[in-house]
């Protein structure tokens, strides 16, 4: 092996994927390799309190993580490094031949969740489940937040329901926390409902829509503020939208006005990047419709977020694109989902499952594989319950199948996954929609009367079988 170069760009191979894990998953997998205990077991992902500042999260990651666990293999170079840290010949030798054959079962990208429900529950060999938890966790965990950051955004912008329009736009990858960070907000914005993105290469990925104007310095590379918009017309006319902030902004928006007519281009709009955003919000759109240009759109940015985009739709500002990015991209408010990866059951004998759970003080988990029952009432959702996955409760079934055999099973497109965000959003309670942080009644979650049996019998003590 080479020397480490400090200079690499950090993105990882496909084989370097297989050790996108803690140190301990390997730890624990070598040792249940030599004692034999890779039967089958089942894991869940789930959140234990929801972050500050968020009453509900909306699901997000599942497809990436999934598309990295049906890809994960043990190359050569990432095999030789694990035989430099002693890890016994045996156990490399079967992670050389390691395919993940896991069923998982997950709640679909773009739906509303809360705390105390299973996102991802994983059901395979011992090894194979929990080789895996670091991946799911890092996918799943970043994106829900960013997914759940922009669904706030999309509802403020939609005045407490969904923007239909998609006036949200992605700016964040100059503020995001890496290249990865990056495509995978685009993503997760996209889900939510975000209308395009900054980023290039994400909308090359993912079929979103690239957006942008210019920047200040372009405008301050003429000598005349005039003369930029009128070179950008000409060489942009499709895209002719001027940022109109670098000096004075309302005589940016006559200048605007003013190229277009000597261009004979059609002026598609302008953007407000600083100031008083309701004050020239207004001012823009008088001078606009003075001249003409009714369909002209005025874009928004400058360090936006919910509060304030909620302050504005309310207030009437007539801003019809809203371009969000350190806020969106970072979630500054509330910039971390802790989703927790926990052992509920194992097959320590075979066709028999055991629950399986944890007592610690504050980090106590329920046994069993489980299932998320919603209600809804009058278009509303109004109720979970959490109960046993064999269970037949009413209500509709979150969970579904994600993966069987380690193979995919779904792959739904980001049309499926925003209109079901969309769907989500318009179904939450009114008290659930508006950005604010004063106490309200909590979303109902509550246990189905077995598993709540179950869990008392498991903290007596009790060796408990549970359903597979």
């Amino acid at each position: 092996m080479g020397a480490p170069d400090p200079n690499d760009p950090g993105l990882l191979t496909p084989a370097e994927t297989s050790l996108l894990t803690d140190q301990y998953e390997l730890a624990m997998a070598a040792s249940y390799f030599g004692r034999e205990m890779n039967q089958p077991a089942v894991f869940e992902l789930f959140v234990r309190h929801l972050p500050a500042h968020r009453r509900w999260l909306m699901a997000a990651g599942l497809g990436p993580a999934l598309a990295l666990v049906e890809q994960m293999r043990f190359g050569p170079a990432e095999l030789e490094y694990l035989r430099s840290l002693h890890f016994p010949e045996p156990f490399i030798e079967y992670l050389a031949d390691l395919r993940v054959t896991c069923d998982v079962d997950a709640i679909p990208e773009g739906t509303v969740v809360f705390e105390g429900e299973p996102l991802v529950r994983v059901t395979g060999p011992r090894i194979e489940a929990q080789l895996i938890e670091t991946l799911l966790l890092n996918q799943i965990n970043f994106q829900t937040a960013i997914a759940t950051k922009a669904a706030r955004i999309v509802l403020a912008i939609g005045g407490g329901v969904p923007d239909p329009s998609g006036g949200l736009i992605d700016f964040s990858p100059r503020r995001d926390h890496g290249a990865d960070a990056a495509m995978k907000a685009a993503r997760a914005a996209a889900i939510a409902g975000a209308g395009g993105t900054s980023n290039v290469a994400a909308a090359m990925r993912y079929g979103l829509t690239p957006v942008g104007t210019m920047a200040h310095s372009y405008v301050m590379s003429f000598e005349h503020e005039e003369d930029a918009f009128k070179a950008f017309m000409e060489d942009f006319p499709q895209n002719a939208v001027m940022l109109v902030d670098t000096y004075d902004t309302l005589q940016g928006v006559r200048h605007a006005i003013s190229a277009a007519r000597a261009t004979g281009v059609h002026l598609r709009g302008v953007r407000l990047d600083s100031g008083d955003l309701d004050a020239l919000s207004r001012g823009a759109r008088a001078l606009l419709d003075e001249a003409g240009r009714r369909d002209a759109v005025i874009v928004a940015s400058g360090d936006l977020e919910e509060r304030q985009i909620a302050h504005l739709v309310s207030a009437g500002a007539p801003i019809d694109l809203w371009g969000v990015g350190t806020d969106l991209g970072t979630s500054r408010d509330s910039p971390a989902v802790g989703g927790v990866y926990k052992l509920v059951a194992d097959m320590p004998v075979p066709g028999h499952w055991r629950s399986a759970h944890k007592r610690s003080p504050a980090k106590a988990t329920r046994p069993g594989p489980k299932q998320v029952f919603r209600h809804t009432r009058n278009g509303r959702i109004c109720g979970d319950v959490v109960g046993l996955a064999d269970e037949s409760l009413e209500g509709r079934r979150l969970l579904a199948p994600a993966m069987r055999g380690g193979e995919r099973v779904i792959r739904e497109s980001l049309a499926d996954m925003r209109e079901r965000a969309a769907a989500e959003l318009s179904a939450l309670p009114e008290g659930l929609r508006a950005p604010r942080d004063e106490e309200i009644a909590p979303y109902p979650v509550t246990y189905s009367e077995r598993l709540e049996e179950l869990t008392r019998r498991a903290v007596a003590g009790e060796d408990i079988e549970v359903p597979a």
